[in-house]
């Protein structure tokens, strides 16, 4: 028995195609936001003190958090200005590294306290351990993209080479 579809493209994957610069550049001032305005949320008064979930031990992992936010923050600054195929894999290692760092963090010291009887604890747990292995996965990927960046031509469409100035980029 054979399916005919409507669509003569269906079930396979086309060319896979970039966002534009512009788009790009739009998703990084949507996550200089949200990570701004999430640092704001955790460290005013009373900040993650409100939640009923964190305990007092959240104060252990509060710093490698807000590290980890703000690396973000100054990585989308960063590509606002320049927006090479390097610079985001270079960037994307170090912000997943920082990252990664945290989730540890808060995997050894556990600062939550859900009730008794609930499966959100093993959740939680779940959720931080999966974070764990794709941030590493997260890291090689990145590291790869890195390497393949800087074997690439120098006059690559991207202009992804470090040694090329921002301004001569295509």
């Amino acid at each position: 028995m054979t399916t005919m579809h409507s669509n003569p493209t269906a079930g396979h994957a086309g060319p896979r195609t970039q966002a534009g610069p512009a788009a790009r550049r739009f998703g990084y001032l949507v996550a200089i936001t949200v990570n701004a305005v999430l640092l704001f949320l955790i460290n005013r008064s009373p900040g993650w003190e409100s939640l009923s979930v964190l305990t007092p031990s959240t104060a252990e992992v509060i710093g490698i958090v807000n590290a980890s936010i703000l690396a973000s923050v100054i990585a989308n600054l960063v590509y606002l200005v320049w927006d090479a195929d390097w610079l985001r894999a270079l960037g994307d290692a170090a912000t997943t590294t920082i990252g990664l760092a945290a989730l540890v963090q808060i995997w050894q010291v556990w600062p939550v306290e859900f009730d008794a009887g609930t499966p959100w604890d093993l959740l939680a747990r779940w959720v931080i351990g999966i974070g764990i292995f794709g941030s590493a996965i997260g890291i090689v990927a990145a590291l790869v993209k890195l390497v393949r960046s800087l074997s690439a031509s120098p006059s690559s469409p991207a202009g992804s080479s470090p040694w090329t100035s921002p301004r001569h980029r295509a």
